[in-house]
């Protein structure tokens, strides 16, 4: 697996355990730092797709 896809998967992973968190109860402060969390995950998903597109077309874009 090349660094792109290691980092995009890496990203995914925070995402997905960011959103579960947002299921479960948390303060007004907790949320609103997973909130800026999952903002950030997505912004560096987003300049991976920006900076390194896949190369093919057999390379998934991975977003939430």
């Amino acid at each position: 697996m090349d660094e792109r896809m290691s980092r995009l998967n890496a990203h995914q992973n925070n995402l997905d355990r960011y959103l579960r968190l947002l299921e479960t109860h948390l303060t007004e402060t907790e949320r609103q730092y997973i909130e800026k969390r999952l903002s950030e995950e997505r912004f560096a998903i987003a300049m991976l797709d920006f900076l390194s597109p896949p190369k093919g077309h057999d390379a998934p874009r991975v977003h939430k």
